[in-house]
């Protein structure tokens, strides 16, 4: 009984890895003849330009979800802090520009902390409502027309340079990945989010400020969203209100496949960083199967579903 259950908590705490290394190997042998291959370096540093920015976003949704939170936002928030970021470089230069764009995810996710923790909105309806209210204001501030940024230098530092052949997205991902996990796993807050995710009244009881602390989640995200949007800008070449759209569902994709729970209490930022890459893979995979758009989105609602399957499963044996 004792090896049956600790077969189950290894395979929930260590799945994601194992899947991820099963499918790089699946992937890598049927299409070794597609192109250049699989593991192409080309195709495998095109993997992490797409993914890397979602890989920021899960981290923030790490948190959120680790809190027993969830953040819808974040997609709005990219494409209205793109926008602002690539208007004021334009106007006043990179250090304002970037400034301004993490102003915007600060200002998002402060008013989305505050709905929930003090005027007790469940966070569902408080950041479909932010996200909607702010994917409208991108659209109508912009008259639906991208804003280009010709200052080399941002475009270059955030997001759309390359050190020694090496992009600097993956760079970004990994230092906001490892400063994520570190918080998370070293520093109190990140106790008090799993605390607050896990029971909210017994973290309460132990002296955690439990709507302070649900504030802040909500402000990290909106602002690891700002950051994102600010990156996608860079990768772009400028703002643009669709950015980001939609993409707080592959954000939630890979946080749970990474092992978070979607009812609080257990969080991973690196488990969520795998997610990211392995949802990345798997679209590259499936182009390179030569599946059209729908099928794509066919296969990726079946993972999210499984993969939620599998981590609520997973909390009901542990």
């Amino acid at each position: 009984m004792k090896t049956k259950i600790s077969a189950r908590k290894f395979l929930s705490k260590y799945m994601i890895y194992l899947a991820f290394v099963a499918l790089l190997i699946v992937f890598s042998l049927t299409l070794r003849n597609v192109g250049n291959g699989f593991l192409d370096m080309g195709n495998v540093w095109n993997i992490i330009r797409q993914t890397a920015l979602i890989a920021i976003l899960g981290v923030g949704m790490t948190y959120a979800l680790g809190a027993g939170q969830i953040d819808l936002s974040v997609g709005s928030v990219v494409g209205l802090t793109s926008l602002v970021t690539a208007w004021t470089v334009q106007a006043a230069g990179l250090i304002p520009g970037v400034l301004a764009g993490l102003a915007v995810g600060a200002v998002v996710g402060a008013i989305n902390g505050a709905l929930i923790a003090w005027v007790k909105i469940p966070p569902f309806i408080a950041t479909l409502g932010t996200q909607i209210l702010f994917a409208g204001v991108s659209r109508t501030v912009s008259g639906l027309k991208s804003v280009p940024i010709t200052n080399m230098t941002f475009n270059f530092v955030f997001g759309g340079g390359d050190f020694g052949g090496v992009p600097v997205l993956l760079l970004w991902m990994v230092v906001i990945v490892i400063v994520g996990q570190l918080f998370l796993r070293k520093r109190p807050f990140g106790r008090q989010v799993i605390s607050v995710g896990g029971n909210p009244k017994a973290a309460l009881y132990s002296g955690v400020r439990v709507k302070l602390t649900i504030f802040k989640v909500m402000l990290l995200s909106g602002v690891l969203a700002s950051l994102a949007g600010i990156l996608w800008a860079g990768r772009f070449g400028g703002g643009r209100y669709s950015l980001g759209e939609a993409e707080e569902t592959s954000a939630i994709a890979a946080t749970v496949l990474g092992g978070t729970s979607i009812n609080g209490g257990k969080a991973s930022v690196a488990g969520a960083c795998v997610g990211a890459v392995m949802l990345g893979m798997i679209n590259n995979a499936l182009v390179m199967y030569g599946l059209d758009v729908y099928q794509q989105m066919v296969v990726r609602g079946l993972i999210i579903l499984a993969a939620v399957a599998f981590t609520v499963n997973a909390e009901k044996d542990t």
